[in-house]
């Protein structure tokens, strides 16, 4: 049953992209979708939690038990800020999962998380997949492996990355499957964490500084994905950001905002987390904040609030009379006990009101 399920469920992913007409769909992913349905008719497509005999291609390393179990979860999603990992997120994410199999996604680096992550609690096993092409993207072991987990989190790294070899594959459509009808717990840091928003910066030019981003809106640099990629509850028109402190990204995300609702009409949001600060979200929406660093949570002040100038070539201009941006900064702590509420957008505990605004190209704070 399981796999007619995730074979409909990705059809109708395409159609739903299709239906909002965006044309960027290519032609692989109207194979990806046509090969699906045929290997379900044939009988040869991925089977439901079986014990696993061999590993994928892409494994680059397994602790624990190689035999795959079943086990309840429940959903969720964990944004990381990037920097040093946070306990506490990743034993939250391995109650999620019942104890079941946690899968490391990456495109560089190596399989360090799985003996970290094994010892944070009791989890049947830890398996890294290194996803470095399109070619292991859409291969049918890797997809097994993803689909059979009960936890995914996504590494660091460079998100173009993810963005050029993941899209429109078999580990896109696994992952969003994973999340919205298995329902289980996936979460990412750095470039993990960009590629969760609804909006993301994909990074295909190259990174951004916020004062290249806050002086020209349109830069080259500026590349943005509209929900056409990843899809987490809460997330739908958010955009988020890491390194947040550490690397001054305040103005960029800001500049994100302007963009988003710009480009998009949307009442445009964002999350930016320091390193080693994470926001747990629970199935109810409520954020949980982890962690030594400090989140924020960052709302246009209202739909008929736009930028005042928002053009290629242009320096930003949001003014709003000092409040075009209300910021929740919030401090995270080791048993997460301040919220936000991602629901609403309104609620929060164990944080700070203030608001951002831009003159001319320069960030400013108002309280």
């Amino acid at each position: 049953m399981a796999v007619l399920i995730y074979n409909i469920f990705v059809i109708k992913h395409f159609h739903t992209t299709i239906g909002k007409g965006m044309m960027y769909v290519n032609l692989l992913v109207v194979l990806s979708c046509f090969i699906s349905l045929v290997n379900f008719i044939s009988g040869a497509s991925i089977q439901e939690k079986t014990n696993v005999n061999g590993r994928s291609v892409a494994s680059i390393g397994l602790i624990g038990d190689a035999n795959d179990v079943n086990t309840t979860t429940a959903g969720g999603t964990v944004l990381v800020g990037g920097g040093a990992d946070v306990d506490e997120i990743f034993q939250w994410m391995i109650k999620k999962a019942g104890g079941g199999d946690f899968v490391i996604l990456r495109a560089t680096g190596t399989d360090a998380y799985n003996s970290y992550i094994y010892d944070l609690g009791t989890i049947n096993s830890v398996e890294t997949l290194l996803i470095n092409s399109r070619t292991l993207a859409n291969d049918p072991e890797v997809e097994r492996t993803i689909l059979n987990a009960e936890a995914v989190f996504i590494s660091g790294g460079d998100q173009a990355n993810y963005v050029n070899f993941w899209k429109n594959t078999k580990v896109h459509y696994a992952l969003d499957y994973l999340r919205s009808i298995k329902q289980i717990p996936i979460g990412g840091t750095s470039a993990g964490c960009a590629i969760l928003g609804g909006t993301y910066f994909s990074a295909l030019e190259g990174t951004i500084t916020s004062v290249e981003a806050l002086n020209n809106p349109y830069i080259n640099l500026l590349t943005l994905g509209y929900n056409d990629f990843l899809r987490q509850p809460f997330l739908s028109d958010v955009v988020t950001d890491s390194h947040f402190d550490n690397r001054d990204r305040h103005g960029r995300l800001v500049t994100f905002l302007a963009r988003m609702n710009k480009d998009t009409g949307i009442l445009a949001r964002g999350i930016g987390l320091d390193e080693s600060a994470a926001v747990c979200i629970e199935p109810s929406g409520i954020g949980k904040i982890y962690g030594k660093g400090t989140a924020y949570f960052l709302t246009q002040n209202g739909i008929d609030h736009p930028p005042e100038t928002c053009l290629s070539g242009s320096r930003l201009d949001w003014y709003g009379n000092q409040r075009a941006v209300r910021v929740y900064k919030v401090k995270g702590t080791k048993d997460g006990t301040n919220l936000f509420d991602l629901k609403t957008w309104v609620y929060g505990s164990g944080g700070q009101h203030l608001y951002y605004y831009v003159r001319s190209g320069v960030l400013h704070i108002a309280y």
